[in-house]
């Protein structure tokens, strides 16, 4: 316990000297060697101190750019990108009129049933989400819901653990949830569903009635399809934007999270969570196990 408390403060000190960007009255784009101390806080889930929430939106996209190169290879590649902060009321908390887009690689996501630590990130959280497959083809001129699902091939129920990285108490921004990739860390990803480009299938992503329960079936949360930017289809919308802003273009096969339909809850070991999805054909439903 006391080599563990040793190591904490060590590299806390270590932290706040690299994160205080030289003293210097405004913060810029955080450089590869405070990206590696970052990086070196979230592998070994220590939560982070020290660091600057004032940075503008510009250096923390610098920042999370970098971030995700030293996250990437060809075995860990990016395979999709996610949007946060996607309810207004949160967006209120940060001052901030739109998402933050973090980047989703392929060891991120795992497979329904997946068991985790309770304990898989410094902050660790779980949310109610959904992904979607992108076809890779531009959204359309005119952006309705029925046209946004053209863009689209499969639909899939998403748990995502999140990882805020920083320690209670910690000032947050917008911009360092961005240079933290959005608190990007896992997720799991349940069975998909087809797409069907219909103003049926729209509608039934606008009135989805989401439910979070635990293992024997106490309901612990509830959300509907309004709750992220209010309808899901519009965090797709934004995400194109955001990408196109960024000079990225979507492929094929790529995936986004859309955002949280419900409340961030607190994992704990020993429980299995479900979230089913009221309103999709089949009602699908994803599971994830703390251990």
């Amino acid at each position: 316990m006391r080599a563990c408390r040793a190591r904490t403060l060590v590299w806390g000190a270590a932290l706040t000297a690299v994160m205080s960007w030289d003293g210097d009255a405004r913060a810029a784009c955080p450089s590869h060697e405070r990206i590696n101390t970052i990086l070196r806080f979230l592998e070994s889930r220590e939560p982070l101190r020290g660091l600057r929430a004032d940075l503008s939106m510009q250096d923390a996209e610098c920042g999370r750019r970098r971030l995700v190169e030293k996250l990437e290879s060809s075995e860990n590649r990016i395979v999709g990108y996610k949007a946060g902060l996607t309810n207004a009321k949160v967006q209120a908390q940060f001052g901030v009129t739109q998402p933050v887009r973090g980047v989703l690689l392929e060891k991120m996501l795992l497979a329904d049933g997946a068991v985790v630590p309770a304990r898989f990130g410094a902050r660790p959280a779980f949310e109610a989400d959904l992904l979607v497959e992108v076809t890779g083809d531009p959204l359309p001129e005119v952006k309705t819901p029925a046209g946004v699902l053209r863009t689209l091939l499969r639909v899939m129920p998403f748990i995502e653990l999140s990882d805020l990285g920083v320690a209670e108490g910690e000032k947050l921004s917008a911009p360092l949830i961005t240079l933290l990739n959005a608190g990007a860390r896992l997720g799991v990803v349940g069975k998909p569903i087809r797409v069907e480009p219909t103003q049926a299938f729209a509608d039934a992503l606008a009135n989805l009635r989401v439910v979070v329960t635990d293992q024997d079936g106490k309901e612990l949360a509830r959300g509907s399809g309004t709750a992220i930017l209010g309808h899901p289809l519009n965090a797709v919308i934004w995400l194109h934007e955001d990408l196109a802003r960024g000079r990225v273009r979507l492929k094929k096969g790529d995936v986004l999270s859309l955002g949280s339909f419900t409340p961030p809850l607190q994992p704990k070991a020993g429980t299995t969570m479900t979230v089913r999805y009221e309103g999709l054909p089949g009602n699908p439903a994803v599971s994830v196990r703390f251990k």
